[in-house]
């Protein structure tokens, strides 16, 4: 298995898990752009957020709890934070594996890139 996030899904790579249910794991992230980094991937190999399978799995329910639970937990609402999964080279993804980032904890500017 060589994607990354599959490894850390599996265990073989350690992490830093901050939420976990039967389809999507949260956890910080090792090179962080932001004071708070944490990414959101689903537990199935799943290549991007175009994929048939996000839909066909109703992998954004899963998701999107997440995000909601990790917020919350973290203290995010108040101070606001940003939501991204970028989609192919162009679009800035370096794993092929879907995956969200929070970012929080300074301002974000916009536009992002």
């Amino acid at each position: 298995m060589s994607c990354v996030f599959c490894r850390i899904v599996a265990r073989e790579i350690p992490a830093s898990i901050l939420y976990e249910d039967d389809h999507v794991v949260g956890f910080r992230d090792v090179n962080p752009v932001a004071p708070v980094h944490i990414l959101v991937v689903p537990k199935v190999h799943v290549p991007r957020v175009d994929a048939p399978e996000v839909c066909e799995l109703k992998l954004g329910d899963h998701i999107f709890r997440a995000i909601g639970d990790i917020t919350r937990r973290e203290g995010l609402q108040e101070g606001g934070f940003r939501v991204v999964s970028n989609a192919g080279k162009g679009g800035g993804q370096t794993v092929d594996h879907l995956h969200f980032h929070i970012l929080a904890g300074r301002s974000l500017a916009w536009p992002p890139g």
